[in-house]
Parts: structure tokens; C-alpha cells; sequence
């Protein structure tokens, strides 16, 4: 076995600044929305999915894929959002197997009352903390490992399930 290639001094600033600012980010966003409306910051990109999408709905499997979610986890966060009356589930009628999450104008109205104050926060501890040229190596950067992080998922073999 070949001997791993250790990080050097830049790169471990690099990828400790990143797990650091990305936990804290996360925590203080999800802090803010509960605060504020009293739903989480997963639930909160789950309504803004939604909303953007046609028809305010998606089909449950690409919702998961666009959160990069597990499809249990996203049905948990569903559930939590349909006891709200933020959303609720439908079946398709061409597709059995196929479930679409469906935002509601509560959803909506939700949403609409919690994206000030997010927006708000997401400005005040990253957009405003960096330069235009720093915002845009960060884009740059965290794209092209999330440009990877889904080639190499698409690559790997499917998951399976205990007999």
C-alpha cells in the first residue's frame, strides 16, 4: 500500500478553514431559521427547490438528487413539512413508483417570510465577508469539487440493500 500524501502546511489551512466555515455557516443558518419561522435550513432549501421548480412540485427521487439528500432523509423532511401543511405529496398517475413533493401557499407564504431574513444572514457571514475576486475563486474552487463529488457518485456502483 502505497503511503498516503500528506497535506502540507497551505493545504491543511485550506481544509480546516473549510470545515470550519462550512459547519459554522450551517449551524448559524439553521439557528436563524428556527428562530425566525421555525423550520431548518433543509427544510428551508426544500421549499426553495420547490418553489423554483414548475408547477411548485418535483418528483421526490430528483428532489433528493438535488439536495444531496438520501431519499429517506429527504421523506422524513417531507413528512415534518407536511404535518405544517408546507407541503404535500402526490402520486403520478402515469408512474406508481413515482411520489412528487408539492409546495402549498402556506409553503409559499412561508417561504416568502423566511427568505428576508436568511438572505440577510447568508450576506452578513459570507457574500459581504469576501472580496468579488475571492467570492469568485470560491465558486470557482468548491464547483469544480462538487463538479467531481458528482462524477465520481455517478461512477460508483449502486447502493444495496440487505437481503
Amino acid at each position: 500500500m502505497a503511503e498516503p500524501q500528506w497535506l502540507n502546511e497551505d493545504e491543511l489551512r485550506a481544509w480546516y478553514a473549510f470545515v470550519a466555515a462550512g459547519s459554522l455557516v450551517n449551524r448559524r443558518l439553521d439557528q436563524q431559521l428556527k428562530d425566525d419561522v421555525g423550520i431548518t435550513h433543509l427544510q428551508y432549501e426544500i421549499l426553495v427547490r420547490l418553489n423554483a421548480a414548475k408547477d411548485r412540485e418535483m418528483r421526490m427521487s430528483g428532489l433528493a438528487d438535488a439536495l444531496i439528500n438520501s431519499k429517506s432523509g429527504l421523506t422524513y423532511q417531507i413528512t415534518q413539512l407536511e404535518k405544517a401543511g408546507l407541503v404535500t405529496r402526490r402520486s403520478c398517475p402515469s408512474d406508481v413508483r413515482a411520489v412528487y413533493a408539492v409546495l402549498t401557499d402556506a409553503g409559499r407564504s412561508m417561504l416568502e417570510r423566511a427568505a428576508p431574513g436568511h438572505v440577510a444572514l447568508v450576506r452578513k457571514l459570507v457574500i459581504d465577508v469576501l472580496t468579488p475576486q475571492q467570492l469568485a475563486t470560491l465558486a470557482d474552487g468548491l464547483g469544480e469539487v462538487a463538479e467531481r463529488m458528482q462524477e465520481n457518485a455517478d461512477k460508483a456502483p449502486p447502493r444495496t440493500t440487505y437481503p
